[in-house]
């Protein structure tokens, strides 16, 4: 009889703890893409030197941009999305450039000075966004609504200021959250 509930709290021990691992990690284990919600993150704004995250920009339609200084394609696509914020940026849409240099935030900042970037530039050293957003390299970007819903997500570099990608955004503008 002794044996028989051995076996029985095992068994539930066993249950509990894949239970408490598969809701600790079911956010991992959902698949970042088109018309799922965008998980939060944290990283430096550049700016302010504080912490950050998607959380601070619910209600608005943002561009999230995962990218490091040494990416060639990344110095492609950037002055399309400078171009883009000069358009459509400031109000309800907002572009986030996370970068995932691991080193000084001083040689992102140079990187911001050196193409003339006026949109909002983060940093993951941790490189946790990666993860979280199970990015497959850089630049890889999300376009999210103002539900924080994935609406787009692009692998490589990008026209950003495209008149079909404006068109999207101005889109998203102008349907309410």
């Amino acid at each position: 009889m002794k044996k028989q509930w051995i076996v029985v709290a095992i068994v539930l021990a066993v249950i509990v703890a894949a239970t408490v691992l598969a809701v600790k990690f079911s956010a991992d284990l959902s698949p970042v893409e088109v018309s799922s919600r965008a998980p939060d993150f944290h990283a430096v704004n550049l700016s302010t030197g504080a912490g950050q995250g998607l959380a601070a920009y619910r209600g608005k339609v943002v561009l999230l941009n995962i990218w490091a200084t040494w990416c060639e394609p990344c110095r492609v696509e950037m002055p399309s999305m400078q171009r883009l914020q000069q358009q459509l940026g400031g109000g309800d849409f907002v572009i986030l450039a996370v970068s995932i240099d691991q080193g000084s935030s001083e040689v992102v900042r140079q990187f911001q000075r050196q193409y003339g970037l006026t949109f909002t530039i983060l940093q993951d050293r941790t490189r946790a966004i990666e993860r979280i957003y199970q990015t497959t390299g850089v630049p890889e970007s999300f376009v999210i609504n103002r539900d924080g819903l994935i609406v787009k997500k692009v692998i490589g570099a990008h026209e950003w200021d495209s008149e079909t990608e404006r068109g999207l955004i101005r889109r998203l503008l102008a349907q309410q959250g």
